[in-house]
């Protein structure tokens, strides 16, 4: 069920609400005497949220700083999400969001904290509507909020879902094929241009990594091509998006320990999700720009078929490569998908992946690890997405002396460069399939909560979904 959020007029009378910004107009509640003594002692103690119970209605008193700074519109985000549970406990399904506060900024982050926090994935419990939480609508009542902003946050949200969604689902629910068939339907809703290659196709291409990868498979691999390109795009070269697509990572003969390692491989196509769901989000807010977005599919299986450590695969743009570790295989298929991208001439390409376990010790999942080619000014642009958004973006060196840890003795490259840097390895690696000015994204700590920390909920994070968003809402106008 997705968070509605939906502009009003005024406030209902019959339902709680959420009185956010100025106390100022307080007196408009009827609240006695006692409880307006009671509201305004807690805000002198620095009290955030106050709850007035009126037995049959709730009133969610906030005080926070209107202060826009990110790291204050952060804050008001995880004020957002730390009064969902009570909302929740007290049944409310639908509640009014009065905003006293004098901007948009602030007010549409207490909403997208509330949203985002609201998240389930219950779909597998046998007794769903007995777990499922009641608030379904969110009513906004603001001078600083429009419409154009209410159905904004209502498309970022429903990508955020969409993409925890696609990341929470079990392999058995969805495989390569599975998932190329799903950006088929959603694509549909958001008028995205959506190709599917099938194996054969992949085969003329000579996507030598993503077939590898695919060896041991049961199901084919996909290769998805979605498009969004509008009529009036105001760049001359598209953007490109590249998410890594593993729908269920075994690790394949260099088989992955478990448990806390493969037992959450079902969440190693995070990057597709959150690629394919930002995609969507640009589309439904109908921003002015070319972008087009490559998703390389396959789960990375166990079988008498299956590529082996030792072999030599010669990829998309004609390199072979040593392969030493089966389980580093997202690089393998985003290596295909990166020299793929050079046929469009790109202004711009960035790749986002689950991509090593050393981005997790290094960052955790506080953060996202970058590394580029790309200029300044935009590298710059991404940070600041990231810190707009709070998916903060730590950006790691390419330096040439990182590439020798990756050369090969009997072949150009090898897939792994040892024990050392493994982060800015696996960068130096796909840096050799690009020839344009290019960003990876390692998300391998932020993708995966193993519990909810405010409005991002246990599993699937959708982390990248919204620093695109802002990326390319901020260049396109």
């Amino acid at each position: 069920m997705i968070t509605k959020i939906i502009l009003a007029k005024n406030a209902t009378a019959s339902i709680s609400s959420i009185i956010f910004g100025s106390n100022k107009n307080l007196d408009a509640y009827n609240f006695n005497e006692k409880e307006l003594k009671y509201i305004l002692s807690e805000k002198e103690n620095d009290k955030k949220i106050t709850v007035i119970n009126h037995f049959d209605k709730q009133y969610y008193i906030i005080n926070n700083s209107e202060e826009q700074d990110f790291e204050n519109i952060q804050k008001t985000r995880v004020l957002g999400s730390n009064i969902m549970s009570e909302i929740n406990k007290n049944k409310n399904t639908e509640i009014d969001f009065i905003d006293f506060s004098e901007n948009e900024t602030i007010a549409s982050a207490f909403i997208e904290g509330l949203a985002l926090s609201n998240y389930q994935f219950s779909k597998y419990f046998s007794k769903e509507d007995e777990r499922r939480h009641t608030l379904e609508t969110i009513n906004v009542v603001s001078k600083n909020i429009n419409l154009k902003e209410t159905e904004n946050l209502n498309s970022l949200i429903e990508g955020v879902y969409l993409a925890r969604d696609l990341s929470n689902e079990p392999y058995s629910a969805l495989n390569s094929v599975q998932l190329s068939k799903i950006f088929i339907k959603k694509g549909k809703e958001a008028d995205l241009n959506v190709e599917i290659l099938n194996k054969k196709q992949i085969e003329t291409l000579k996507m030598g990594g993503l077939l590898a990868v695919n060896k041991g498979s049961a199901i084919e691999p996909t290769f998805s091509i979605i498009e969004w390109k509008p009529e009036n795009h105001k760049n001359e070269k598209p953007y490109i998006l590249v998410g890594k697509g593993i729908v269920f990572d075994s690790g394949g003969y260099s088989i992955k320990p478990t448990p806390n390692s493969m037992d959450l491989m079902k969440h190693d196509m995070a990057g597709a999700a959150s690629v394919f769901s930002a995609m969507y989000v640009i589309a439904k807010q109908k921003l002015p720009i070319h972008v087009i977005a490559l998703i390389p599919a396959t789960d990375n299986a166990v079988d008498a078929k299956s590529y082996v450590p030792g072999d030599i695969i010669k990829m998309h743009n004609g390199l072979n490569v040593e392969v030493l570790n089966t389980d580093a295989e997202g690089r393998l298929i985003l290596a295909d998908a990166l020299s793929y991208a050079k046929k469009y001439n790109p202004q711009l390409v960035i790749d986002i992946a689950t991509l090593t376990g050393a981005q997790v010790v290094a960052i955790g999942h506080q953060g996202t690890a970058i590394l580029s080619n790309a200029d300044e000014q935009t590298k710059n642009l991404l940070k600041e997405s990231g810190n707009n958004v709070f998916e903060r973006l730590v950006e790691l060196p390419l330096w040439e002396e990182y590439g020798e840890l990756i050369k090969s003795s009997i072949a150009d490259i090898k897939n792994i460069g040892g024990s050392e840097a493994g982060t800015i390895t696996a960068g130096k690696f796909l840096e050799k399939f690009t020839d344009y000015p290019w960003a990876h994204l390692d998300i391998a700590g932020p993708s995966i909560y193993k519990k909810q920390e405010n409005y991002v909920t246990e599993g699937a994070s959708g982390v990248g979904v919204r620093l695109f968003a802002d990326f390319f809402k901020k260049i396109s106008f």
